[in-house]
């Protein structure tokens, strides 16, 4: 079993990779984004309170993500593992996620983290913000808001996980057919 936590800030190409990677690797990829975006579409109460923070360009409370991201795993039992992206966030999310696969005897693998430039990443999101329709992509001060977020609370993972031998960095620039390459070098290792 091969279980990943796909890693990066905001813009960085997460979800464009973990969509090429998941296919390749036969993994099923949770993506917290995807799963907020569906219940904010779809009006229900997570929905509506995860869209109160994301709106701020917050992050949405531990308790609620952790809930959430348990009852996905246990919705694909017999699996070959998961990509997971946009989660953990924090550490205690990360001990969370550890206790929880540790319990199922299906440990995180290894964190692979997409570095880009911040300056590249506004542009990016900017952009994004044009046809996505989020409004967390079309305003710059709530971008640079969730940079804030990204590198006071989330990217202090990077060093829970270099801790536990188990950080792999990868140039987040260039084609998307070059930046999997380089993410495939990493995952054939795991």
């Amino acid at each position: 079993m091969k279980n990943i936590v796909l890693f990066g800030p905001p813009g960085s190409g997460k979800g464009t990779q973990a969509e090429v990677l998941k296919e390749k690797y036969n993994l099923v990829h949770i993506s917290t984004g995807d799963v907020f975006r569906y219940n904010i579409k779809n009006k229900t109460d997570l929905g509506k309170l995860a869209k109160s923070y994301m709106d701020k360009g917050d992050l949405v409370p531990d308790e609620v993500t952790i809930n959430m991201l348990k009852a996905e795993v246990e919705k694909n039992k017999d699996v070959n593992g998961f990509i997971f992206d946009g989660f953990p966030r924090t550490e205690s999310q990360a001990k969370a996620l550890d206790l929880f696969l540790t319990e199922k005897k299906m440990p995180i693998n290894g964190m692979v983290a997409l570095e880009v430039a911040e300056d590249l990443l506004i542009k990016r999101l900017l952009n994004r913000g044009k046809t996505s329709g989020r409004t967390d992509d079309q305003d710059e001060s709530k971008i640079r808001n969730r940079f804030n977020e990204y590198e006071t609370k989330t990217a202090i993972l990077k060093h829970y996980y270099e801790n536990q031998d188990k950080y792999y960095g990868v140039d987040g620039v260039g084609s998307i057919g070059e930046i999997t390459e380089r993410l495939s070098v990493v995952f054939d290792k795991l």
